[in-house]
C-alpha cells in the first residue's frame, strides 16, 4: 500500500494528521475513554479528533457475526441486484443485505431497490442509498475488516454519530468528527461538532491517513501547523 503523507494542504493551510494506534476494540470499550487513554496524552490545544465509523460501531456492539444472522427471503434474492463497486462489498452479500433490512425495514429497502433501479435506467446513481438512508450505506460486509474477531462479522454503522462527536468534545474539550472514509477518495463526516466545517475535515481526511487495513488506528489527531513546520 502506498504510504500516506502525514500532511495535507487545504485552502492554503497545512494540516498534520497523526494516526493513533490502539488495542483491538470491543463492545466493552467506551470510545471517549479510548481517546482519553491513547490520543489525549499527545494532543495540543486546537487539535481535532477524528474517529473511524466502524471501530466506533464495534464499541456500540454493532458487529454481528454472520453465524447469528438469519437471512430471509428478500435478502437472499435482493443482494444479487447490488452492483459491484471497487471500494468494498457493501450490500452485495446476503448477510449485509439482511442487516440493512433489519436496520431500515423491508418496505424501505424494497422501495429503495425499485427507485434505485429506475434511476439506473435514466443513468442516475445513488438513488438506492438516498431512499434507504445513511445506515444502509454504512454497513460493512463480513470479510471487510481484516482484524479478528471481526473478520466474519457484518459491522453496522454507528448509532448517533453526531451525538458521539459532541460527547467526545464535552468530555475531552476537542472538536471531533466521526468519519466514513475509504482508500479511493471517499470521505464523509457523518457526525461532527459545531466548531468544525464539514468540507474542511472531509478534504483533510480524503486520502484516508488512518488506513483501512489492520493498522489498528481508529483515531486520528488533526493539527493545523505552520507551513515552515511542514517542510
Amino acid at each position: 500500500m502506498k504510504e500516506k503523507k502525514p500532511t495535507i494542504e487545504w485552502l492554503g493551510k497545512t494540516y498534520l494528521r497523526i494516526p493513533v494506534k490502539t488495542r483491538i476494540l470491543t463492545p466493552a470499550d467506551d470510545i471517549v475513554e479510548i481517546i482519553r487513554e491513547y490520543a489525549a496524552p499527545q494532543m495540543k490545544p486546537g487539535d481535532i479528533i477524528t474517529v473511524s465509523e466502524s471501530p466506533l460501531a464495534i464499541t456500540q456492539g454493532r458487529a454481528v457475526p454472520v453465524s447469528k444472522i438469519k437471512v430471509g427471503f428478500v435478502a437472499r434474492h435482493l443482494w444479487k441486484c447490488v452492483a459491484k463497486v471497487p471500494y468494498g462489498i457493501g450490500l452485495r452479500s446476503p448477510y449485509s443485505m439482511q442487516c440493512a433490512i433489519d436496520e431500515c425495514g423491508t418496505s424501505r429497502i424494497l422501495l429503495a431497490a425499485v427507485i434505485g433501479g429506475l434511476g439506473k435506467v435514466i443513468g442516475r446513481k445513488g438513488d438506492f442509498y438516498r431512499v434507504a438512508g445513511m445506515q444502509a450505506g454504512l454497513i460493512d460486509a463480513a470479510s471487510t475488516s481484516p482484524v479478528p474477531p471481526y473478520t466474519e462479522c457484518v459491522i453496522k454503522g454507528p448509532l448517533h454519530p453526531e451525538i458521539e462527536a459532541r460527547r467526545i468534545k464535552a468530555s475531552l474539550g476537542f472538536e471531533a468528527a466521526i468519519m466514513d472514509i475509504n482508500d479511493i477518495g471517499g470521505s464523509w463526516a457523518i457526525g461532527y461538532t459545531d466548531g468544525l466545517k464539514k468540507e474542511m475535515i472531509e478534504a483533510v481526511m480524503k486520502d484516508n491517513p488512518q488506513g483501512q487495513g489492520d493498522e489498528l488506528t481508529p483515531i486520528c489527531i488533526v493539527r493545523k501547523i505552520d507551513n515552515d513546520e511542514a517542510r
